[in-house]
């Protein structure tokens, strides 16, 4: 068959270890084999952000806001371990922080269902999807070792009259300890609000926030305002849709999300977001059927697997050893940003294609056929599984069957 035209350009980041190995994989044999598309390609890879001095992360960044789309390999963020494997200069920051602190926005991690996989919270029976706050916070913190007893506080001086200050006694030391700043803005978290009840209209879901205002009486309960204020001017699309929207304090939207059924998002700030995303990945099976996606208030668009980049299996695979690594998510990055690309191009063709690669990648999973990860996840369980590559074959052959109907 006659490849498919993908109008515009997707931005392609390629990463590190495993992911990349099916990165490259995925790339051939299901999406180029199908698709004339023009990926403006980065290599996100540790070694190249080393040679670049990060540089090619900010390049990337940049690149996505250009062209609205983009879809990135798991990348690796380096500890001193790495630093010394690598021989980097320096501990380089995430990638996924660099360009998420680039765009701002929020992230919305989505379970991929399986009718054979049961979730391990066995009342959930739709999908919860986490919105994650992609600024500030613990992850633009300042932080300082406090040596030795002294006084710690927190300073405001205003741009527009220098002489004058507010500060506040944060904690006076009688010993040795740490201490932390975090931050956010107004803008931000306005943005924050808006995408999380723009996306839950396009999803036709509820949408749940959750912060711990009745503690933190300024930086949390501002959040909680803003939210309130965002949703004053959504309030009768909600109703029209018949989704609606919730507040509720953090420790008491947790045990609610384990006695749910699902089928709402759940909007957080970045931590609390980061941690939850992963708590239900677990619950519904596992990180490698995880999707994610970065939606900028610019109207950008950046998809990723919600999994890191399987260093045991790359370390396998270098030696020459079969490896069963699951690359659902990955596929779904690539899908989730064809899909996208072709509805702002207005192209269903493209859409099209991007629905019967899930589809198949679904239905072979329905069928049994998984790499080892998923076996004891299958109900009932199996002992059969397919390697890396002959998983990603077997979805290649369903898919050609498909698109030719």
């Amino acid at each position: 068959m006659s490849k498919i035209k993908v109008k515009n350009t997707i931005v392609e980041m390629n990463g590190d270890e495993m992911t990349r190995i099916i990165w490259n994989l995925i790339k051939k044999t299901l999406i180029l084999s199908y698709l004339d598309v023009k990926l403006e390609t980065y290599d996100l890879g540790l070694d190249h952000r080393n040679e670049t001095g990060d540089q090619v992360t900010i390049d990337a960044a940049q690149a996505i806001k250009k062209h609205k789309v983009g879809v990135k390999c798991s990348t690796i963020t380096p500890d001193e371990g790495r630093v010394k494997e690598y021989q980097l200069t320096k501990q380089w920051k995430s990638p996924n922080g660099t360009i998420r602190n680039y765009l701002k926005g929020t992230i919305f991690r989505k379970p991929i269902i399986v009718k054979n996989i049961r979730p391990h919270v066995c009342g959930w029976k739709k999908p919860i999807i986490v919105g994650r706050h992609a600024f500030g916070d613990l992850y633009r913190s300042q932080e300082l070792r406090i040596p030795e007893p002294g006084v710690t506080t927190l300073c405001y001086t205003p741009n527009s009259r220098p002489d004058w200050s507010q500060s506040v006694k944060l904690f006076e030391f009688s010993q040795p300890g740490i201490i932390m700043g975090l931050h956010n803005t107004d803008k931000s978290i306005q943005d924050f609000a808006a995408t999380c009840m723009n996306y839950a209209l396009s999803e036709k879901m509820d949408l749940w926030f959750s912060v711990k205002d009745t503690i933190s009486k300024t930086y949390h309960r501002h959040f909680k305002q803003i939210f309130a204020e965002v949703f004053e001017g959504y309030h009768a699309r909600f109703e029209e849709a018949g989704i609606n929207y919730r507040y509720l304090l953090i420790d008491d939207a947790v045990a609610q999300v384990i006695k749910s059924k699902g089928g709402f998002i759940w909007a957080l700030r970045n931590y609390d977001g980061d941690v939850m995303s992963d708590m239900v990945a677990a619950g519904f099976g596992s990180l490698g059927m995880m999707t994610s996606v970065l939606v900028s208030p610019t109207g950008a668009f950046e998809y990723e697997a919600a999994h890191g980049t399987v260093k045991r299996h790359f370390y396998e695979y270098k030696k020459g050893n079969p490896t069963s690594t699951n690359s659902v998510a990955s596929i779904f990055a690539w899908t989730g940003a064809i899909r996208k690309r072709g509805e702002l191009d207005e192209t269903p063709d493209v859409v099209h294609f991007a629905d019967v690669l899930e589809e198949t990648v679904i239905d072979l999973i329905e069928q049994g056929v998984v790499t080892k990860d998923l076996t004891h996840l299958i109900q009932p369980s199996i002992t059969k599984y397919e390697t890396t590559e002959s998983f990603l074959e077997k979805i290649a052959t369903n898919l050609d069957r498909r698109l030719n109907g």
